[in-house]
């Protein structure tokens, strides 16, 4: 089972994954192949290669409002963990803030979190994965109790983390729900039944459902919204063609 396989694989990447190169000059158009590297756009994301599953390479060219993967050479089994999650993201991952984020911050005083996604697909066995991250404390290094997962597409024999235990409508859309640990932190995936490639929509759906769920409370701190690909095979050419996310207090 992948749930299985992930744990133990992050169980042993964690202490690496906290090696994040520091956040490079706003620009677009700028290559990133090194491990952790990341770069900064429009001034308030963070983009990152977050290879952290693999020693092959990985490439990634920035844009001024996403990514595309442009070189993916590793390989694995599909039981297991991904390669990578390369990424956009606004807030706190791993010590690296994005420029003004007012993350984190408790659930209790949010009064808006929205969020806008456009994704393209290509071929290969991979999720494209939505991730709010949630902790019981301010946290921005390390890694946070709680992971909401929305899988907005998912080619090949994956499956999330843990078992399914039914379906939601959340955000006006129906989800196959499943729910587990990585052995890292909780993990909620919200599956949808075909892919897309396009959304605009309300964060704070899907961390209400959760909460409803008991597996938070309004004290917790939203700490980061991000968007991007777990691949296991091939992904060259996918992209995050624009991203944005807001929260207000």
């Amino acid at each position: 089972m992948r749930s299985t396989l992930r744990a133990l694989a992050l169980t042993g990447l964690l202490a690496a994954s906290a090696v994040v190169a520091a956040a490079g000059p706003a620009q677009a158009d700028v290559t990133i192949c090194q491990q952790y590297g990341t770069t900064t756009i429009q001034g308030r994301y963070v983009v990152q290669n977050n290879r952290w599953g693999s020693s092959a390479n990985q490439c990634i060219n920035v844009t001024s409002t996403g990514f595309q993967i442009t070189q993916q050479q590793g390989s694995a089994p599909t039981n297991g963990a991904p390669l990578s999650y390369p990424s956009v993201y606004l807030g706190c991952h791993y010590g690296n803030c994005s420029p003004g984020s007012n993350l984190p911050m408790q659930v209790s005083r949010i009064r808006s979190a929205t969020s806008s996604i456009n994704y393209r697909y290509v071929g290969g066995t991979y999720n494209a994965s939505y991730d709010i991250w949630l902790d019981p404390t301010p946290k921005t290094t390390g890694v946070n109790q709680m992971e909401i997962m929305i899988w907005f597409n998912r080619q090949g024999s994956i499956q999330p983390i843990g078992s399914a235990v039914g379906n939601a409508t959340v955000g006006g859309r129906t989800w196959q729900v499943w729910r587990g640990n990585n052995g890292g932190n909780n993990v909620i995936s919200y599956v949808a039944p075909s892919p897309i490639t396009s959304w605009s929509f309300n964060v704070l759906d899907f961390i209400n459902d959760v909460r409803n769920r008991g597996a938070i409370t309004t004290s917790w701190y939203l700490t980061s919204i991000q968007a991007g690909f777990e691949p296991w095979n091939g992904g060259t050419g996918l992209a995050v063609d624009n991203f944005s996310a807001s929260v207000s207090g």
